[in-house]
């Protein structure tokens, strides 16, 4: 009898399944694009030809070098008559380059053709007030030079009426360029605020300052307090009364705790020089002195002086 066969639906497969397999991971090398090539602009933006026979092109805004030129090293101007004509134009140019060859040229005009400069003086400082502002140091520094060999040229001259205002301006900015981080800014307007002390009378340049000693940057109340200590040591005794001693003794007590050292300093010394002047002709030297004090300051700013001076 025939057999009944099995539908073939039911029946184990006679090989066994193949598990799919997987696809293999192709590492692919991405070069990276070189810095400095030359783009076609008729190709597609992501396509970049390079020839390398040739230098790779600089920027073309790439800063330029600017040589700071020392005081003694300038020469004077062959036609400043005619020279003078353009200085103005040179600092109301827009190439930053340009306006720092006509900041060098202010610099000359002041050592060597001084009277040419002084009908534009007004002018010369605001454009260093705005020189300092700018954020390129070697615009900034020039300018700041500039400011000391105008100070040595023309001392109290500045301090009349038509410039006495653009001074203002300038000596805030001397003191806080004076206070950044940038030593090389720093150093140079540190000399130009020594230049300003030694060309000046000390009274009216002290009015000016006096502000400063109270500056909410205690870097500026710094630099400020360092520029009052060298104007009253140049400064006598009747120097200092027609400031005010105790206007002095005051300013000096009060900085004698301030949060730099270079300000304590400072304070230190402006009590000394007023010390030493105030009991030169005394003959009861400490008591004079102590009495002077406890007349003037406030227990706290007391102890802190009288220990000082008399120690």
């Amino acid at each position: 009898m025939a057999m009944a066969l099995r539908p073939i639906d039911n029946a184990l497969p006679t090989t066994a399944l193949e598990r799919p397999k997987k696809q293999a991971k192709v590492a692919v090398q991405v070069r990276k694009q070189p810095e400095f090539c030359t783009i076609d602009e008729n190709k597609a933006p992501e396509f970049c030809t390079i020839d390398e026979n040739k230098a790779p092109k600089m920027a073309e805004n790439a800063d330029v070098t600017v040589d700071y030129i020392a005081s003694e090293s300038l020469q004077p101007i062959q036609d400043p008559d005619s020279k003078i004509q353009s200085l103005i134009e040179g600092f109301d140019s827009k190439d930053w380059t340009k306006v720092c060859e006509s900041l060098n040229d202010a610099r000359r005009f002041a050592l060597y053709h001084s009277d040419l400069l002084v009908p534009l003086l007004e002018k010369v400082m605001l454009v260093l007030v705005k020189a300092m502002k700018n954020p390129r140091s070697a615009l900034c520094k020039t300018s700041i030079m500039a400011s000391s060999d105008i100070f040595n040229a023309f001392g109290d001259k500045l301090l009349e009426s038509s410039t006495s205002e653009p001074l203002d301006h300038l000596l805030v900015q001397l003191l806080l360029k004076a206070s950044q981080d940038k030593r090389f800014v720093c150093e140079e307007a540190d000399r130009a605020l020594s230049a300003m002390v030694g060309s000046f009378t000390p009274l009216p340049l002290l009015q000016k300052l006096r502000a400063y000693v109270k500056h909410a940057n205690p870097r500026v109340r710094a630099k400020a307090a360092v520029s009052i200590s060298n104007c009253v040591s140049k400064m006598g005794l009747e120097g200092m009364k027609d400031y005010g001693l105790v206007s002095l003794v005051q300013m000096a007590a009060g900085s004698l705790n301030d949060r730099l050292p270079e300000a304590r300093d400072a304070a230190r010394s402006v009590l000394v020089s007023v010390h030493n002047a105030f009991t030169e002709n005394e003959e009861q030297k400490q008591e004079a002195w102590q009495d002077f004090c406890q007349s003037n300051l406030s227990p706290i700013h007391l102890q802190s002086v009288v220990k000082f001076t008399m120690s």
